[in-house]
């Protein structure tokens, strides 16, 4: 199942809800300061748009810089494509090998949006090509999926 970012409608936000985003990310960072000497990869997902299959899931991607560059993921987990928060319905997808990841369109409930992505579902190694009906938008990259 796909588990993606949520954006609040109207930009809204309580202060419990953000107490709540706050908590999460302090747990979050403390645990990738507690992974980070043991991953052993050398690679920095914050100072590259290439993410790293270390991350907790999901992984989360910015169209804007994705194009070109190859994203690893865990086997099961996701990657959230970010950065488009006007047209982030109309994206669709061709996937090279679409056995090793499925896309998962963004959507609009009506009391939450969600970002479209990658589920993870083979390991191995394929192409992903996005566009945007509406903006004119394109990008490519590759994924790999990592046991």
């Amino acid at each position: 199942m796909f588990v993606g970012r949520v954006r609040a409608r109207g930009g809204a936000v309580t202060a419990a809800t953000a107490g709540a985003v706050a908590g999460l990310a302090l747990v979050a960072s403390a645990a990738l300061v507690g992974c980070s000497g043991s991953s052993g990869s050398g690679t920095d997902a914050s100072s590259s748009p290439t993410a790293s299959a270390g991350q907790l899931p999901p992984v989360i991607v910015d169209l804007g810089d994705v194009d070109g560059t190859t994203v690893e993921v865990a086997l099961g987990n996701s990657i959230d494509l970010t950065g488009d928060d006007e047209h982030f319905t109309a994206w669709s997808a061709e996937i090279a090998d679409p056995s090793i990841v499925e896309f998962v369109p963004g959507s609009d409930d009506g009391s939450a949006q969600f970002n479209p992505g990658l589920t993870a579902t083979a390991a191995g190694e394929t192409e992903v090509s996005l566009s945007n009906a509406e903006s004119g938008d394109e990008v490519a990259f590759t994924v790999v999926v990592t046991e």
